[in-house]
């Protein structure tokens, strides 16, 4: 089934950009680590899910590109055809010639509204492409003005137009120390208005991704592009095929529809973080050897830790015993409950690992049997560089803490009124941020009574 990405703002073009050319460079790649006929299916599934062909037998991303302004799109088309490996549509792009400034308010209520027609126009064109419809996959930032504010709106339209499409919001989080002044206040209107019309978010933290570039992948200079490809690369470590480990074979159906069923049991539990191991820089990895035993360990302990990188893990962090009656406000050293994991396995000997750590009924909430909340898929096609590797989407506590904290910044500005005309202008009222802050003071809630 085929997937429609939809890129919103400049960092979901630039993102988006960066996704489809790591999943055009693992397709392509040959791993000698499954047969012809294997790699074949991979290739075909790929192919199906993010491109289409048209008579130049390049492949073409299924994508709709929507910016206020014209420079990144120009970039990102320009880039991806002097690739040579694929391209986006040369109809599929809309963009102005102004941008939103930063104003959640301007692209939600101004920006929207207006090219909403033509936006939409786009997205049912790619739709209408694809055979079999999988669902939406958008990208977009919390922190501007176009991606958090526009990209709000159109999901909003999405779920009008398809109602029973799956959609799937990935967002990135804001620096802590902030890119733009009232990122907090996008930030929340951002979230609270997803939660009603996605079907899961799917976060990328800027300062978890940056540590990562430091210290795992020793870049000293680390620009935004870095950046964007650590994202691609955990993002083509899940939407890549993989064949689901409890029986039937053949590569996942609907990615999407798969990762929602797993993952999303229930509609107050919407936010999903994603870990990968290992990353390490290309230099490294002929010297370096990974057992499935040895990275599942320091996969499960990085999950119950709720560390974002195999380095600088807390290994006195353990699960409660069960049946012990702990309230779970003192819970066991900063404890991470999930509700629901699903584990990726790509590359060599996936077929015989044992993954009996990541069933063990202390990881979960008592509301779900340890069976329905813990999901793999495997394939033993490598992805990417790396012989053995492995990605975990975790619906969990894991985005708690970044969203406590956001809510407080945004609500200590509210009470003193900071930058409220700056939306009110625009049409965004002082009872609307009072809604947002309660949808996600029960989100909050939710969250910490696991």
């Amino acid at each position: 089934m085929s997937i429609v990405t939809v890129q919103l703002g400049q960092c979901g073009n630039q993102i988006g950009h960066e996704v489809f050319s790591a999943l055009c460079s693992d397709s392509r790649g040959t791993h000698g680590l499954c047969s012809k006929t294997e790699n074949q299916s991979y290739q075909d599934s790929c192919k199906e899910r993010f491109f289409f062909e048209e008579q130049s037998a390049v492949p073409v991303a299924r994508a709709v590109l929507v910016d206020m302004e014209p420079k990144v799109i120009s970039q990102a088309l320009a880039r991806a055809a002097s690739s040579g490996h694929w391209r986006y549509s040369s109809h599929s792009h809309f963009c102005q010639k102004q941008g939103s400034g930063n104003n959640w308010a301007n692209g939600y209520c101004v920006h929207g509204p207006r090219h909403k027609e033509a936006i939409m126009d786009l997205v049912q064109r790619e739709a209408e492409r694809c055979d079999r419809l999988g669902g939406f996959f958008t990208i977009m930032s919390m922190a501007g003005g176009t991606g958090s504010g526009l990209g709000a709106f159109v999901t909003q339209c999405l779920r009008d137009a398809f109602p029973t499409s799956f959609i799937l919001n990935h967002v990135i989080w804001p620096y802590g120390t902030g890119e733009v002044i009232v990122q907090n206040y996008n930030s929340v209107l951002t979230l609270s208005h997803l939660y009603h019309s996605s079907d899961a978010l799917l976060v990328h933290e800027n300062d978890v991704i940056h540590k990562i570039c430091a210290q795992l992948l020793n870049i000293k200079q680390i620009s935004f592009r870095d950046v964007n490809q650590v994202i691609a690369h955990q993002l083509g470590s899940v939407f890549q095929p993989a064949q689901p480990a409890r029986g039937g074979s053949g590569y996942s159906r609907n990615p999407l529809g798969d990762l929602m069923e797993t993952l999303v049991p229930h509609p107050e539990f919407r936010m999903l973080g994603l870990r990968n191991i290992p990353q390490m820089p290309e230099s490294s990895l002929p010297y370096s050897t990974f057992s499935w035993p040895g990275l599942l360990k320091h996969l499960r302990q990085m999950l119950i830790a709720n560390a974002p990188m195999e380095e600088g893990i807390d290994w006195q962090v353990r699960p409660p015993h069960p049946g012990s009656s702990i309230p779970s406000t003192s819970k066991a050293l900063h404890f991470n409950t999930s509700i629901a994991n699903l584990l990726i396995l790509r590359g060599k000997d996936v077929h015989s690992v044992d993954l009996g750590s990541f069933q063990d009924p202390s990881l979960y909430t008592s509301w779900l049997k340890p069976q329905d909340a813990f999901n793999a898929w495997k394939t033993p096609r490598a992805f990417n560089k790396y012989e053995k590797s492995a990605a975990l989407v975790s619906n969990s506590q894991v985005l708690l803490k970044p969203l406590d904290s956001i809510v407080g910044k945004a609500w200590n500005m509210f009470a003193s009124k900071a930058y409220l005309h700056q939306y009110t202008k625009f049409g965004i009222q002082e009872e609307d941020f009072l809604d947002c802050f309660t949808t996600l003071e029960q989100v909050i809630s939710s969250y910490t009574n696991l």
